[in-house]
């Protein structure tokens, strides 16, 4: 059984203003070392909030989230790439060199990004989600502005990373298609999140 990367309890989120908005109402989830799960469910059921909590960018109302065991800070997360200045140019160089590789763009090392399609723009940004080599990338629909077949490349590269580095990924999606090649899919509804499977 692999390790378990992230988890959160009882995770709750109530925007308050003049009315309260519950979004989530205690979600429960494990995510599991190299495993791919898809969180769907229609625009405005708390998508993208659930996954700005899972990646520290937003504070829950109640529950918590752990990542290999600890909890971590908005900051902690904002300030990661500051973290890795002090990788000496050429490793960093060759490290991102060998992740770019691995997501298939091995031959496009020197273009700038107009000069990328879509599919390789989204599998650059999977490189450098990679190239620190984190246990789990949370993806708000990573294939949603790509068509079928270019989606289809992105998953396949996201199926490689996590084999290949033990990665998790965590994505949220509206493709059907996408979340049907996830080994567990879920659906966010009312605030709760069920096991679809």
């Amino acid at each position: 059984m692999n390790e378990v990367i992230l988890v959160c309890r009882d995770l709750q989120k109530i925007y308050q203003g003049p009315q309260e908005v519950p979004v989530l109402l205690g979600i429960d989830l494990e995510i599991r070392a190299g495993e791919r799960i898809a969180i769907t469910g229609r625009s405005g059921s708390g998508k993208s909030t659930l996954l700005h909590l899972l990646g520290g960018l937003d504070a829950p109302s109640a529950g918590s989230v752990t990542v290999q065991g600890r909890p971590f800070s908005a900051i902690e997360n904002v300030a990661m790439p500051l973290f890795i200045r002090r990788t000496e140019k050429q490793q960093a160089l060759e490290k991102a060199k060998k992740v770019l590789e691995e997501v298939g763009l091995g031959h496009r090392l020197d273009h700038q990004p107009g000069e990328l399609s879509g599919g390789e723009r989204q599998r650059c940004a999977f490189a450098r989600a990679l190239v620190t080599e984190p246990a789990c990338v949370l993806a708000d629909e990573p294939t949603g502005n790509l068509d079928s077949h270019t989606a289809d490349e992105v998953f396949d590269a996201m199926v490689r990373l996590s084999a290949s580095h033990g990665t998790a990924f965590a994505i949220v999606t509206h493709d059907a298609g996408i979340a049907a090649r996830a080994e567990r899919v879920y659906e966010l509804k009312d605030g709760k999140l069920t096991s679809v499977r």
